[in-house]
Formats: C-alpha cells, sequence, structure tokens
C-alpha cells in the first residue's frame, strides 16, 4: 500500500531543515534587541524581531501535522505564522487530507515575504491564506469557521485572539497554543483550564509546552 505524506517532501524536508536551522541564531539576535522591546506595541515589536524564527519545535510540529489529520479540519487559523514552520506542517497534513485551507496571520512584511517564497517553492502555496496586519483586526474579518486554532503569536494576544475566535468553534473543535512555560501565558491558561470557559484542556511535554484544548 502507498501512503500519502507530504511532511516527508524532499522539498518541505529541505525548507524546514533550513529554517530549523537558521532559527539556531534566534537566541543571538534576540540579544540585540533595543531595551523596552517587551513594553512595544505588537506592530513594533514585529519590525523589531523580523530577522527571528520563533519557531515551534520539530516535535511540536510532528504533533500539529498528526492532529490535524486525525481531525480533518476545514479551516485551519494560525495566530502567528513566523516564517511559516508551523504553517508548513499544517499545510502538509491539509495536502494529505485532501481537504481544507489554512489561514495564517503576519504583521512583518519581511516574514510575510519569505514565507510567501517557501511556500511556493515546497508546492503547498494553494493552501494558505496569508492575512497581513493585525491580527485582532483581520481575523475578526474572517468569514469562515475555526475548525482548528492553532495560537503562537505575541503571548498576551493568545487570550484576547480566542476570545475573539470562540463564536466560530463548533464543539469538539481544537485550539492548541505554544510556549505555555512562558509566564505571559498563564491568564491564557487559567481561562482554558477552567471549564467553565467551554473547555477540557491538556499540556503536552513539547519543548515550552503546548496546551491542547477541546470546545465543549
Amino acid at each position: 500500500m502507498t501512503f500519502t505524506h507530504t511532511l516527508a517532501d524532499p522539498r518541505i524536508r529541505t525548507a524546514l531543515d533550513r529554517m530549523f536551522a537558521l532559527a539556531e541564531r534566534d537566541d543571538a539576535i534576540a540579544a540585540t534587541l533595543p531595551a523596552g522591546y517587551a513594553s512595544m506595541s505588537a506592530h513594533d515589536k514585529a519590525d523589531a524581531a523580523a530577522g527571528i524564527h520563533m519557531p515551534i519545535s520539530a516535535a511540536g510540529g510532528v504533533l500539529l501535522y498528526n492532529l490535524v489529520r486525525a481531525t480533518r479540519p476545514t479551516t485551519v487559523v494560525e495566530f502567528g505564522m513566523s516564517f511559516g514552520i508551523s504553517t508548513l506542517h499544517l499545510a502538509a497534513a491539509l495536502r494529505d487530507n485532501g481537504t481544507g485551507r489554512v489561514f495564517t496571520t503576519e504583521l512583518s512584511k519581511e516574514k510575510i515575504a519569505a514565507a510567501r517564497g517557501t511556500f511556493a517553492e515546497t508546492g503547498v502555496d494553494d493552501l494558505i491564506t496569508v492575512l497581513e496586519g493585525d491580527a485582532l483586526d483581520t481575523l475578526a474579518a474572517l468569514d469562515a469557521p475555526a475548525d482548528f486554532v492553532l495560537l503562537d503569536g505575541w503571548k498576551d494576544l493568545c487570550l484576547p485572539v480566542l476570545r475573539l475566535l470562540e463564536p466560530r468553534l463548533r464543539p469538539g473543535t481544537l485550539v492548541v497554543a505554544d510556549d505555555i512555560d512562558q509566564s505571559s501565558m498563564q491568564p491564557y491558561l487559567d481561562y482554558v483550564r477552567d471549564s467553565g470557559n467551554g473547555y477540557e484542556s491538556v499540556s503536552f511535554p513539547v519543548e515550552d509546552g503546548m496546551e491542547i484544548s477541546c470546545r465543549l
């Protein structure tokens, strides 16, 4: 039996290997960020961090691929594309499912240009719509349900983005948040771990941690 496995496509493997290698320089680049970076606006942060990959981990990417293959969403919403490492995993899963589209958000024009080039060279650009600008604006205008959600943008915005998307979440929808070990994720975690807010949530030990929450 022949299995379709787009994640193993040499074009995607080459792109992922290249981006993960470049991401190893993130700490050095982050050390050069200007004073007051943490208190900058989202737009200014995006400009200052245009050279930082901020990738999902390799294991986290495979987890995303498996979750999307299993749940077979029609519309995947990603908050925080960066250079597109996580987006490639999501799109590869949709390709193998034979249906679906990724709507991903990004502020940095430099990252958007680089990611679009990568999506084209790997052959998944037809599955991806990049929403350029503030996610709270672009996602508010999205005319589609959210069947699977990945939150991997600025951590203090994960909860506002989730609340924005909630009217489009059907029962059974999975919401995945990355880097939950960061202290700025605590308001988000408090929210999704309270079943009164309509989620059943579990932490998954991948790198800096991922929270997988099912909409009830």
